[in-house]
């Protein structure tokens, strides 16, 4: 029976960590003050907000990414907008092969004529877009 009581009764549960958090600190927030934190919170993406607070207290490295929708949009747009500017170019290259197979020299070339105007008006229309692109970036993009 001595043999008994001089084991260690096993408790179960998990092993006691071997310095436990115990001290417990509490503030309060305004709206606006509480606003801010969660949503520091939400784009750090951690899932524990009490060591969210802890990292951003003791200094230790926490990455953030902020996604600016507007920038997002932009660019879906541009890229959309430089493939259909790639598909003009496939048909104009076409259209200028099938005018000289098709047509006789001098009606080919009238309608060259009407083509290169529209291209010139294009070229000017992308010069527009090259500097609003860089407008943007400079503004929004480079910060």
């Amino acid at each position: 029976m001595n043999e008994n009581n001089n084991r260690k009764q096993n408790k179960g549960g998990r092993k006691a960590k071997t310095d436990p958090s115990i001290h417990r600190h509490v503030f309060r927030l305004t709206d606006e003050e509480n606003a801010k934190l969660l949503s520091l919170f939400e784009a750090s993406g951690m899932p524990n907000k009490a060591k969210f607070i802890i990292f951003l207290l003791f200094g230790k490295e926490m990455k953030s990414v902020k996604i600016d929708k507007g920038t997002v949009d932009f660019y879906m747009r541009l890229t959309s907008f430089h493939s259909q500017f790639r598909s003009v170019g496939v048909n104009y290259n076409q259209i200028v092969k099938l005018l000289y197979k098709n047509f006789s020299e001098k009606k080919a070339a009238a309608f060259l004529y009407k083509l290169e105007k529209q291209t010139a008006e294009m070229a000017m229309l992308c010069q527009k877009i090259i500097q609003i692109t860089e407008e943007f970036e400079a503004k929004h993009l480079k910060k």
